[in-house]
């Protein structure tokens, strides 16, 4: 199947409840904020770390659906495997620690890359390591996730019953005389929460950048497919109730596209909802209101009459 020809804009809205969505380990793995607004955010690299590991669930084992981020993958490995099929007869390529491709090699040795790889192929990916097999720029790019209100942490005690090991159970045992025998096999441990947020991401597809990596209507499908499923397959305890509410895509009539995405970006909008009335976010009066704690709290509006001529606008969930 050949390339897109249509450039996309997307508005991609998920919530979670009771769980932290992407803590931050430098920060005592607290949800992360934006520190003026108290926002919740989610990095782009999280989205794209469930996206891929939904790919590798549903085709898995297929051709063209290797996934080249993984966890514990050795890339200088990944990358070798390219310079086989760039030079079959080169036995120095099995044992050499450093490989760079030659001139006529360098778009075959990526064409590898972006054929094996739908991370490759839609993210793109730096890959100038001692096996060198260059840099790809991918066609599919995320914006990190806003909260479309404050969100407010909570941080909960938590307590594990048993002990790690039979040195540890005697030592508590033993080293509190005034112990109640009620925490003698106890540790405390802290979790953090957030009761409820929505979040909003956007994202970009470029018909331009997608001739040159080969991302087409296949990987699409299954990039739509990973943003309504992902966080069904993705569940902890941790992370809470995460779900995947509405995803707005914009489709171009022309690959180099035919309106500025921020225009396309202000036709979807968000509110609260209260009683029966709508509520700007940012209005006077929703000071007042409850704190969200469901997605029934939000309004989410499509303005269809305002989409620019050579864009459709397409409510995918």
């Amino acid at each position: 199947m050949s390339a897109i020809q249509n450039r996309y804009e997307f508005v991609y809205l998920f919530d979670v409840t009771n769980g932290n969505p992407n803590g931050d380990p430098d920060a005592g793995n607290l949800p992360r904020l934006d520190p003026e607004t108290n926002k919740g955010l989610v990095t782009d690299v999280c989205l794209k770390r469930k996206i891929r590991n939904f790919a590798a669930l549903s085709r898995d084992g297929e051709p063209r659906y290797g996934i080249y981020v993984q966890e514990g993958a050795i890339l200088n490995e990944k990358h070798r495997a390219a310079y086989r099929a760039v030079r079959p007869d080169d036995k120095e390529v099995e044992s050499a620690k450093k490989l760079s491709p030659k001139e006529a090699e360098e778009k075959a040795v990526r064409r590898f890359m972006c054929d094996n790889f739908f991370d490759v192929r839609s993210f793109g990916a730096v890959m100038s390591t001692s096996i060198n097999c260059g840099q790809v720029r991918g066609p599919v790019q995320l914006s990190f996730a806003h909260s479309v209100e404050p969100i407010l942490p909570l941080e909960i005690s938590i307590t594990r019953m048993a002990a790690t090991s039979e040195k540890e159970a005697k030592e508590r045992k033993d080293g509190d005389p005034a112990d109640d025998g009620r925490r003698d096999n106890r540790t405390m441990g802290r979790k953090h929460v957030v009761p409820y947020g929505l979040y909003r991401c956007h994202g970009y597809i470029s018909a331009k950048l997608a001739e040159g990596t080969g991302f087409d209507g296949d990987d699409l499908d299954l990039l739509w497919s990973a943003l309504e499923g992902m966080f069904d397959h993705d569940r902890s305890a941790a992370r809470g109730e995460m779900a995947g509410r509405k995803l707005v895509l914009f489709r171009h009539d022309s690959a180099l596209g035919n309106a500025p995405a921020h225009r396309l970006f202000d036709l979807v909008t968000v509110k609260r909802h209260f009683q029966g009335e709508d509520y700007d976010l940012d209005g006077p009066g929703t000071g007042n209101l409850p704190p969200a704690r469901r997605f029934a709290d939000y309004r989410i509006t499509l303005d269809a009459e305002r989409v620019p001529a050579g864009v459709t606008m397409i409510e995918r969930f």
